[in-house]
């Protein structure tokens, strides 16, 4: 086993790698063994369909139902049981089958899955209790578990955030924040050649998000990474913040430094600080701990850091919200490949989004979700569960959308893939159109295509099943170029659509993706419940312009004479001389996605 792990103590442990500082979040380099190169992955997950009243018999229902309806042969192959189907309590140490549930044990439920031809997945969570609340969580069990799991014979894991001790994650204690953030600093106080203290407000300076001056004007506080979970924040740039000092020093050598500081166990305030010495790209970190409880401003041991003659930055943060993330997955990810290195064990990140994954996930998971979940309205007792269209949380399929829309530089075959969760076409309150728009939005920007419905609901031929099953939208998920679609308009930003953060839904998105075989896909969406009238469209040089750099030959599809446009839900097909792409009068919550074939005769 490789890098850093850390399991139950009193606190997170000191990091010693630096390839889990945050720092390396931004060099691009995956950790141990795992692997790049893996499409998104297409299946069936229990969630949203039964909650926790999922069953074995359930489970081979649904297995039986993906042959039957062909979804197989579509891609669907994983089929994944989520929370609610272990025992509450670990037995001898190790996880166990619920026996009402799960009679027959994961053993023989997976290898029925795998005699259909398809792949078993599971569910746990990187904190001591599942979302359930069952205390059979991954912390401090993560070598035995995946043991167990190879034993089993899984073929992916989705890995939640419930009850995570060093967060103050869902259902964590909100005290836990003294691990996220740093005190609230008054000042600095640095000896040497001489002494000289530094305020602040008035000498230091905020750099990130989150952090900010006191009301009194008299400290900065929150100094550490915000939750990201909601809908409220830009998933683009950084939610963390730190206090910078540029000190003046007459020689080379060491000094003392002694921080002024009150602590505290709430949001915005906690008691872990870390301190460095240079820009994040070439910094030495000198303390990264917890410092003493303390009610009133006071005055910390003297701290040790080595400073070069001139002007030296220091830097208080505290990055570990992210950080502790990183290295509890990666000790799954870790666990895993020892226990079962010939098995490509698909590794599904579910914090939500609540430490920015999109910048560290790539390095252990193959997915990471943006948003809390899709819809909090699961089945249960028969009934189907619901979905929504719009929502002002993130429950809702315009929610998710709206931010993964701006996320494409985060994705790819060397990363992995944004998640905004479980499809939810079949699910009450979602009509065939928002469905049809929904199955096109998560084909065009690579995410994950897990089905969520009770598939008993679907038959081969009918509306939920044409949809789902659509080879040539499925197809622009699975192309093998591996590139996320751009949105290259928006009819509310003309100036920055590919990165500006929208949630106003009164609006018309146009997406572009390029493909394998030197095609290009593009999506015309209304996100708006009314019709939207008028005319929308981009021309090949707008196409280009934006994403030239990531097609095959983006120059050649400049040049061709024709193009054939092919609607790839109504099929038909059309060939323009012209140089622009355009829709009209796009109903409410409708879609038109159309494949491009450059014409060079």
């Amino acid at each position: 086993m490789s890098g850093q792990h850390q399991s139950i103590h009193e606190h997170p442990q000191p990091i010693t790698d630096k390839a889990y500082m945050f720092p390396a979040f931004f060099n691009g380099k995956v950790l141990g063994a795992k692997k790049t190169g893996r499409l998104p992955a297409m299946g069936w997950n229990s969630w949203n369909a039964f909650g926790s009243g999922n069953t074995e018999m359930l489970t081979r229902a649904m297995a039986d139902k993906i042959v039957e309806l062909g979804l197989d042969k579509a891609g669907y192959k994983y089929i994944v049981i989520d929370d609610g189907c272990y025992r509450s309590c670990r037995v001898d140490g190790r996880l166990a089958n619920n026996d009402v549930k799960f009679p027959s044990g994961f053993k023989q439920l997976s290898d029925y899955i795998h005699s259909k031809g398809l792949k078993f997945g599971m569910y746990n969570d990187i904190g001591i209790a599942l979302c359930s609340g069952d205390k059979v969580g991954l912390c401090g069990h993560e070598d035995v578990d995946a043991q167990t799991y190879a034993e089993w014979g899984i073929d992916f894991i989705k890995v939640d955030n419930c009850y995570y001790p060093w967060d103050n994650a869902t259902f964590s204690s909100e005290a836990n924040a003294k691990y996220t953030y740093a005190p609230n600093i008054r000042s600095i106080t640095l000896k040497g050649d001489k002494t000289k203290t530094y305020n602040a407000v008035k000498d230091g300076i905020i750099t990130g998000s989150g952090a900010s001056a006191s009301i009194s004007g008299d400290y900065v506080t929150g100094i550490g990474t915000t939750d990201g979970t909601n809908i409220d924040a830009s998933p683009n740039g950084t939610l963390s913040g730190e206090l910078e000092f540029n000190v003046d020093v007459l020689s080379d050598g060491e000094y003392s430094l002694i921080v002024n500081y009150v602590s505290g166990e709430e949001r915005g305030k906690g008691c872990w600080l870390q301190i460095a010495v240079g820009d994040m790209e070439n910094e030495r970190r000198y303390f990264d701990g917890l410092l003493p409880a303390a009610d009133d401003f006071t005055d910390s041991d003297e701290i040790q850091i080595t400073l070069k003659k001139g002007i030296n930055k220091i830097r208080l943060m505290n990055h570990r919200r992210q950080e502790n993330t990183l290295i509890s997955y990666a000790a799954i990810r870790d666990a895993l490949d020892k226990a079962a290195p010939d098995n490509d064990i698909v590794l599904s990140l579910c914090e939500w989004g609540k430490t920015q994954p999109q910048q560290w996930g790539y390095k252990v998971g193959d997915s990471w979700r943006i948003l809390n979940d899709i819809t909090f309205t699961v089945g249960s007792d028969g009934s189907s569960g619901s979905a929504s269209w719009a929502s002002n949380n993130t429950a809702s399929i315009t929610s998710q959308y709206n931010k993964a829309v701006i996320m494409n530089e985060y994705a790819g075959l060397g990363k992995g893939w944004n998640d905004p969760d479980m499809l939810v076409v079949g699910m009450d309150g979602i009509t065939e159109i928002m469905s049809r728009t929904h199955m096109s939005m998560w084909c065009m920007i690579n995410a994950p295509l897990m089905l969520g419905m009770d598939l008993r609901r679907v038959e081969k031929g009918d509306n939920i099943h044409t949809i789902i099953s659509n080879t040539d939208i499925i197809a622009l998920n699975q192309d093998t170029l591996g590139v996320q679609a751009k949105r290259i308009y928006c009819s509310v930003e003309p100036d920055n659509p590919d990165t500006e953060y929208i949630t106003d839904n009164r609006r018309v998105d146009i997406l572009a993706k390029p493909l394998s075989n030197g095609d290009v896909a593009l999506c015309f969406i209304n996100t708006d419940t009314e019709k939207a009238s008028g005319v929308y469209g981009v021309t090949v040089d707008k196409i280009i312009r934006y994403i030239g750099s990531k097609m095959i030959n983006g120059s050649s599809f400049g040049n061709a004479r024709r193009y054939l446009a092919k609607d790839l839900w109504t099929k038909e097909t059309s060939v323009t001389e012209g140089r622009e792409f355009r829709t009209e009068n796009l109903g409410g919550c409708d879609s038109v996605t159309v494949r491009i074939t450059p014409i060079f005769d």
